[in-house]
C-alpha cells in the first residue's frame, strides 16, 4: 500500500488538515475513537494522465463518538475549498437520484405546501436538480453551493446558483436582500460542514417564522446496520442519529419535529425543523427513533466495536475470493469516492487492474493515489477480465443486469457487501 504522506499546507498558518478536538454538535471535548479506517488521499480527487505527478497525500478517518450527546463523527477536517472547489459530482449522475428528488419534491409540497412565489434555497444545491422541481411548482429559488464549476452550469440552466459557502453571516444577508425563505433544504451536505453550528444559525437568520427547514442525512443506524462503512470518507464530517440532532437544534432555537426513513445513500432520514414554538405539532417519530435508538445501543462504543469486526470479516472474506480467481486481471466498477474508502480499507490497490464507470466525466481519469486507470464499460469485453470487484455495490443489480453477457462468456462479479457473494455463469 502507499505511504502516507505529511499533509501539504495551504498557507503559512492554515493547514490543508487539522484535527478538531470539540464535538461539532455540542463542545464537548469527550470523545472516543471509535472505528479507525485506512488513511485515504482525498476519496473523489481523480485526475487525468497529465496530473499524476501530483502528491495525494494519505490523511487519517478516523471516526470518534461523543461520550456527552452520543454524535459520531470524523476528528481530521480538509480544507473544504481543496474537497469542493474542483468537485466532480453531480445529481443528475447518480442512478434514481433525479426520481428521488422528484419524490422528494412532491411529498413536501403535499405534506406542508409552500406558497406559490415564496423563496426557496437549497444548500448543497449541486446542479439544481430539487432546486428544478421546486421552481416548476410555483416557488422563487435560489441554490447556494461552492463548486464553482458546478454552480455556473446550474445557473446558465436557469437555476440561479451562488457559489460559495453557506454560513450564519450569508443567511443573514440573503434575508436582508430576498426576503425569509419560506422552504430551506440541505441534503447530503448537513454532514459536510465542520461548522455546524454556524450553519444552524444561518438557517434561523434566514428562515420565515412559519418557514420550514428539510435536510437529508445518511443516517447511522442504517450505516452500522447495512454496511454501508464506505460512506465514511473525508467530505462526511458527521454521521447523523436523531437524538443528539434533536437536543442540537433546540440548542439553537430550532425543532426537529418529523423525522421520515427513507431508502437513498443505504439508508437516510429526512428531518423537518421550524423555529423553536413554530406552528406545526410534532407527530411522534422524533420521540419513537430516538426510544429505538437506545434500544439498539446506538451511542454506546460496544455498537461498533461489532461493525469494525464484521467490516474486517469481510475484507478477508474479498480477499480469500479473488485469491481464488483463476489466472488473469480483476477490475473494479465504480469510480466513485466511496471506491476508495473501499479500495484502500480493502487493501485492492495492487490487485486492480483497471476500473470501470458508466459516467464519461471519470472515464479517462486515474483513481486517487493508486492511479488506477478509469475506463468505459466496453473494456470488460475488449479486455476480458477474470473477475470484476463491484465496487459500487449499492448498484449491483442494475449492473448486473447490463452485462450479463460478460458473465455469459465466462466472467465473475465479486460484490462485496453488504454480504459477499459471486455471480459468474
Amino acid at each position: 500500500m502507499t505511504t502516507p504522506q505529511e499533509p501539504q499546507r495551504s498557507s503559512p498558518t492554515r493547514p490543508l488538515v487539522y484535527r478538531r478536538q470539540t464535538c461539532r454538535l455540542c463542545d464537548s471535548r469527550e470523545r472516543d475513537v471509535v472505528l479507525r479506517l485506512a488513511p485515504t488521499p482525498i476519496g473523489d480527487e481523480y485526475v487525468p494522465a497529465s496530473q499524476l505527478d501530483k502528491p495525494q497525500p494519505l490523511y487519517p478517518i478516523d471516526l470518534a463518538l461523543c461520550r456527552s450527546c452520543g454524535h459520531c463523527q470524523l476528528r481530521d477536517v480538509i480544507d473544504p475549498s481543496i474537497l469542493y472547489g474542483d468537485y466532480l459530482y453531480k445529481t443528475s449522475d447518480s442512478l434514481g437520484l433525479v426520481q428521488h428528488f422528484r419524490d422528494y419534491a412532491a411529498r413536501v409540497r403535499e405534506r406542508f405546501p409552500p406558497t406559490p412565489g415564496t423563496l426557496a434555497v437549497d444548500i448543497g444545491s449541486n446542479d439544481g436538480t430539487l432546486l428544478r422541481f421546486l421552481k416548476d411548482a410555483g416557488l422563487r429559488v435560489l441554490g447556494v453551493d461552492p463548486a464553482e464549476e458546478v454552480a455556473a452550469e446550474a445557473t446558465a440552466a436557469g437555476v440561479e446558483t451562488l457559489p460559495t459557502f453557506f454560513t450564519s453571516a450569508l443567511g443573514a444577508e440573503l434575508h436582508r436582500e430576498r426576503g425569509p425563505a419560506a422552504l430551506i433544504t440541505a441534503n447530503n451536505v448537513f454532514g459536510h460542514a465542520d461548522d455546524l453550528a454556524d450553519m444552524a444559525e444561518g438557517i434561523r437568520a434566514l428562515l420565515a417564522p412559519a418557514g420550514l427547514f428539510v435536510f437529508e442525512a445518511f443516517y447511522l443506524a442504517d450505516l452500522v446496520e447495512n454496511m454501508v462503512f464506505d460512506f465514511i470518507y473525508h467530505e462526511h464530517l458527521d454521521y447523523h442519529s436523531v437524538k443528539p440532532l434533536s437536543a442540537f437544534f433546540a440548542r439553537h432555537g430550532l425543532e426537529l419535529f418529523a423525522v421520515e426513513r427513507v431508502p437513498t445513500k443505504g439508508g437516510s432520514i429526512r428531518g423537518y425543523v421550524q423555529h423553536r414554538g413554530g406552528p406545526r405539532t410534532p407527530d411522534g417519530t422524533v420521540a419513537a427513533l430516538i426510544t429505538e435508538e437506545t434500544a439498539r445501543g446506538l451511542h454506546d462504543p460496544a455498537i461498533f466495536a461489532r461493525f469494525d469486526a464484521a467490516i474486517s470479516a469481510t475484507r478477508e472474506a474479498v480477499s480469500r475470493e479473488l485469491d481464488r480467481t483463476p489466472s488473469g486481471t480483476v477490475a473494479g466498477y465504480g469510480a466513485s469516492v466511496t471506491a476508495t474508502t473501499l479500495i484502500y480499507h480493502f487493501g485492492l490497490g495492487p490487485r486492480l487492474a483497471f476500473l470501470v464507470d458508466d459516467n464519461p466525466r471519470r472515464q479517462g481519469l486515474y483513481s486517487p493515489g493508486y492511479h488506477l486507470p478509469v475506463v468505459g464499460p466496453q473494456s470488460l469485453y475488449e479486455r476480458k477480465p477474470a473477475a470484476v470487484l463491484v465496487l459500487a455495490w449499492r448498484y449491483a443489480e442494475p449492473i448486473l443486469a447490463k452485462h450479463r453477457r460478460y458473465v455469459g462468456h465466462g466472467g465473475r462479479f465479486v460484490i462485496p457487501l453488504p454480504r459477499l457473494r459471486v455471480v459468474d455463469r
